[in-house]
């Protein structure tokens, strides 16, 4: 079978495809045709060795994918030949909060991930996915979508009538938009692209700010809330855009703390102690949040917003384009 590994942290070459022997389901586990994979951050970082070098090598790489299971191990009762499937992000996290040994289980990182044709997985980490999504549609679902689930639900409690200002255009950041509004609240986006924020607007947002031109988009988040500030803040770029974030949000908002897209560094913790504002850490999540999520998903209908599909040999361009920025939404990789 097709599949492929990374072999050391040479950035993007380190994608190496391979043939590799088909393997075969042991007791509690299923075999799974791999439809769909896509890409996230994550991704770029553990090819470039930026996200960790204590990795075990050689690793499949790749969290997110959904495809058919094909075949069961002994003792597998949840799934069943047929079934169309997603792996969970950590596949050990099945419920309640993380700890250090449901970390130690995800895929792409910590163990292999999906970016293959055939994969093995345990049973207790396959979630079913939406029936109306498409393969390319549900492989963007374990890592993003669930991700923004988290922030909003699990933590935030948001409510109808809720303002949430939301980052950027990748995937975290649209499907968090997706999710406010299915939920009744007011987004507001931010981007370095006019063209991006015109299609943000499109997908539901009330208003958009270009921090490009308008570098102070703390100060115009308030603005557009009457001076009171935002409830909720998805916050994917790190310190660099952390303390816009702190001045955004209300007194006693919530900041999750999603992406370090603009790096690491130093934050001032004064505004956070002086507002009471809640600022929570958000590493995935379970399988209890990603079913739940699905639960609504299928409800609304809502269809993931996918930006382009690349071929199974085309992996090394899709993470070209993801590295270049330009995408709008998720980057699928059709297996």
């Amino acid at each position: 079978m097709r599949a492929y590994r990374i072999h050391d942290y040479a950035g993007l070459e380190a994608f190496r495809r391979e043939e590799l022997s088909t393997p075969k389901p042991g007791p509690g586990q299923a075999l799974v045709r791999i439809h769909a994979t896509s890409l996230n951050y994550r991704d770029l970082l553990v090819a470039k060795g930026l996200y960790s070098r204590q990795l075990p090598l050689p690793l499949v790489p790749l969290s997110d994918g959904a495809g058919e299971v094909v075949e069961v191990g002994p003792g597998v009762t949840r799934v069943k030949p047929g079934d169309r499937v997603a792996p969970s992000f950590m596949q050990a996290w099945i419920e309640g909060g993380p700890t250090e040994e449901k970390a130690k289980s995800a895929l792409g990182g910590a163990i292999d991930g999906v970016l293959a044709e055939l994969v093995v997985l345990g049973q207790d980490g396959l979630v079913a996915v939406p029936d109306h999504l498409s393969f390319e549609e549900a492989a963007t679902l374990p890592c993003a979508a669930v991700t923004a689930w988290h922030a909003l639900f699990g933590e935030g409690s948001i409510k109808p009538g809720d303002t949430v200002l939301v980052q950027g255009t990748g995937g975290v950041s649209l499907f968090a938009l997706q999710f406010a509004r299915m939920a009744g609240a007011r987004v507001i986006a931010t981007s370095s692209s006019d063209e991006k924020l015109e299609r943000v607007r499109a997908l539901g947002a009330s208003d958009g700010i270009n921090y490009k031109t308008t570098p102070d988009w703390d100060r115009r988040a308030r603005e557009l809330t009457g001076g009171r500030g935002v409830d909720h803040v998805v916050e994917v770029g790190g310190a660099g855009t952390l303390p816009r974030s702190l001045n955004a949000v209300r007194m006693g908002g919530r900041i999750s703390q999603i992406g370090i897209l603009s790096g690491a560094g130093e934050v001032n913790p004064i505004p956070i102690l002086m507002k009471s504002v809640h600022v929570q850490g958000i590493f995935v999540g379970s399988r209890a949040m990603f079913e739940d999520m699905n639960r609504a998903i299928g409800l609304s209908q809502l269809r993931p917003v996918i930006d382009r599909v690349f071929d199974f040999d085309e992996a090394r361009d899709a993470l070209r384009h993801m590295e270049s920025g330009a995408h709008f939404g998720k980057i699928v990789i059709r297996v």
